[in-house]
């Protein structure tokens, strides 16, 4: 029995200590990943800073795509996947862009992840997002599967967004009033989430959809939506400054150029523009310089083109150094410096063509065959062909627009027709489910009634229980009140009578002195020595019983020890504190302690195999505790179902506020363990125990 204590204490330590390794394995983890996310953030800052070099900043995506192939958590590499992904694209870095995207959008499937999947699609649409002509109808593409992604998930803000991105690609191909449709429904899912720079972004965009078809009207009111936008989201002085520069350009298309004027002057002079956006600031002064040129101001016109030519060389700006060069082309040759334009807009012809500005291509060709008129015809012929191309490659992206649209709707279409019949199927299955549910109740009615009748006969049992455990305290009372009256009787009829015998003879010795009356003396004197004896062993006898517990539960529970186990063959040991009058205990709880220790043995019998089996009854601290200990075979407490009986038995350890724990392992034996708290005895049997006395008092 040792043994197999000691043996049930060893692998009680080992799960102890197993359990300490696994959480310290586990703190060991996060913190690693929590390192690792701190170097991912900072080289993933370092990236995202736009005064590093373009080599610096690739060089730490690289490190974060070497470090996430080390990772082993899906989810933190998805998320920084998705990142990774979007700023290859922003840097043109296509081969390596192309294998986050796809490592991203396999992670995603695997994990069934259609958010990040619908990330991985939007980064596709704008690495296609070029201006390259023949990449726009892949953009759109990615941005038509990213945007319906986000539709069907509910995600009105990327949704939202994703369409902005659509309607800029439509522009870009002079779809214009497609673009105006799609910006529509963008505006529809913001409006009720209150994203006011969202919507500050998509007014935009329709302000210049409607100016590039020429509605200065609509273009402007479109802009002052935007501005209200732009007020409440408390955006920065570039984004005030971009919105006045569009503002700018619509009075100028119109011809107004006295209501441009002020605008651009305004725009130009906000705080700090030059330097949080330098490209912006230099297109600013270039529509200025063109406002005034057309206000006929030509004095300070060169001045501010060749300013802002000198910021956008600078900085790199492709685009807006075209566009400068074509201006100072149409100011030299108003001014009479042929020469001078004509080598202006072949840099502006050359810069076009370079980053495939189809349309600024197109202006300077026109520009040089009205300055060089001898080689007009051959000018003019390279305009019709650009603008034919231009025309057909666009009205080819239009149409394929369309079809990507239609194709959307067909299977947006069918999705509904899908989503009918599986409706019809889940009519079907909600009736065999209601079917179901009703044989379910009709069972589960049973069972109750059955289980009633079981608690009733159960009670029955209980009530059984008490009443044997009545009879045989009374049976312990009446064994108490027979052994007093034997007391009784040898204290009246014994020692009693004899103590007067003895007080009669010396009384009639009290005067003498012969030999005869000493040697009398001494028999009565020996007399009262072995009356002393016999109160004395009548005493410890008192002595005894006054200390003795008479437990009348211990007996039953011995009882059923004996009544079990003895049949069976198997040995039992049954202990319990002694100090404790076990019988104070309540009635409801030595009744379900009795069940507990009654199921616990006929697990043991029926399925154990033990040949020996320990029992006790402990006070533990502030605690009764009930343990029951065999040596049979064994199981593995992790696998399989709870059996009826340990069910019952943690059904009446709740009853009775207490605690319960199995221990169990093959080849061990099995240990079943019961606490329940002494407030179930009464406050005289409390005292009567060694507590502290705050204890003692509750």
């Amino acid at each position: 029995m040792s043994k197999l204590i000691f043996g049930s204490l060893l692998l009680l330590l080992s799960l102890i200590l197993f359990g300490s390794c696994n959480r310290t394995n586990n703190e060991r983890n996060a913190q690693y990943i929590i390192t690792f996310q701190d170097s991912l953030e900072h080289w993933l800052a370092q990236a995202k800073n736009t005064s590093n070099t373009e080599d610096f900043r690739v060089q730490q995506l690289n490190k974060i795509d070497r470090t996430l192939d080390t990772l082993f958590v899906d989810s933190l590499k998805m998320k920084y996947l998705s990142q990774l992904s979007m700023m290859y694209s922003r840097l043109n870095q296509g081969d390596l862009f192309f294998q986050t995207y796809y490592k991203l959008s396999s992670i995603a499937t695997q994990l069934n992840d259609s958010s990040k999947l619908a990330e991985a699609y939007w980064d596709k649409g704008a690495y296609f997002d070029s201006p390259m002509i023949e990449n726009r109808d892949s953009a759109y593409y990615y941005f038509r599967k990213a945007q319906k992604i986000f539709e069907n998930l509910g995600e009105d803000k990327n949704s939202a967004r994703v369409l902005r991105n659509m309607a800029i690609i439509q522009t870009k191909i002079h779809d214009n009033t497609g673009a105006l449709v799609t910006l529509t429904r963008a505006i529809e899912l913001l409006k009720p989430l209150d994203e006011y720079k969202r919507l500050y972004e998509v007014y935009t965009a329709m302000g210049i959809a409607s100016g590039a078809l020429k509605e200065y009207d609509e273009a402007l009111d479109y802009y002052r939506l935007a501005e209200d936008h732009l007020e409440r989201a408390n955006l920065s002085d570039r984004e005030r400054a971009s919105l006045e520069n569009n503002i700018g350009l619509v009075y100028l298309d119109k011809g107004e150029y006295d209501s441009a004027k002020p605008i651009y002057e305004k725009a130009i002079r906000r705080d700090s523009l030059l330097n949080l956006n330098p490209s912006l600031y230099a297109k600013i002064m270039g529509n200025l310089a063109m406002t005034d040129f057309n206000l006929g101001n030509l004095d300070s016109v060169e001045d501010k083109l060749y300013r802002s030519q000198y910021i956008q060389d600078s900085i790199g700006d492709q685009e807006g150094q075209s566009r400068n060069y074509y201006n100072l082309a149409l100011v030299n040759k108003e001014i009479g410096r042929k020469a001078d334009a004509f080598i202006f807009a072949g840099n502006a012809r050359d810069l076009a063509r370079e980053i495939d500005n189809n349309l600024r291509y197109m202006e300077s060709l026109k520009l040089l065959a009205e300055l060089d008129p001898e080689n007009a015809n051959t000018y003019n012929l390279e305009y019709i062909r650009i603008s034919d191309s231009l025309q057909q490659e666009e009205r080819r992206i239009r149409n394929k627009f369309e079809r990507i649209r239609f194709e959307t709707e067909e299977t947006q279409s069918r999705n509904e027709q899908l989503a009918r019949q599986r409706f019809i199927w889940a009519g079907i299955a909600a009736g065999l489910l209601l079917f179901a549910i009703a044989l379910s109740i009709i069972v589960v009615q049973r069972i109750k009634n059955q289980r009633l009748r079981f608690q009733q006969q159960q009670q029955e049992a209980n009530q059984e229980i008490f009443n044997l455990m009545l009879a045989q305290k009374q049976k312990v009372e009446e064994g108490k009140q027979s052994e007093q009256k034997r007391i009784s009787e040898e204290l009246h009829d014994g020692i009693l009578g004899e103590m007067n015998g003895v007080r009669m003879i010396l009384l009639g010795l009290n005067k003498k002195g012969d030999e005869a009356a000493i040697s009398l003396r001494e028999q009565a004197i020996e007399k009262l020595k072995g009356i002393q004896e016999e109160i004395r062993s009548i005493s410890h006898e008192l002595n005894d019983a006054s200390y003795q517990k008479f437990n009348n539960f211990m007996n039953s529970i011995d009882d059923l020890l004996k009544n079990s186990c003895e049949p069976a063959g198997l040995h039992y040991h049954f202990s319990y504190d002694q100090d404790l009058d076990w019988d104070q205990l309540e009635g409801f709880t030595k009744i379900n302690l009795y069940r507990i220790l009654q199921e616990s043995l006929q697990n043991c019998l029926k399925h154990a195999g033990a040949t020996s089996i320990y029992v006790s009854f402990e006070i533990e601290g502030s605690d009764i505790a009930l343990t029951i200990q065999d040596n049979g075979r064994g199981f593995d407490t992790g696998k399989g179902k709870k059996g009826i009986g340990h069910k019952n038995i943690e059904s009446r350890v709740k009853k009775i506020k207490g605690r319960w724990y199995l221990r169990s392992a093959p080849g061990i034996g099995t240990t079943v363990l019961v606490e329940i708290p002494l407030d179930h005895i009464s406050r005289e049997a409390k005292k009567e125990i060694s507590l502290p006395k705050d204890l003692q008092e509750a």
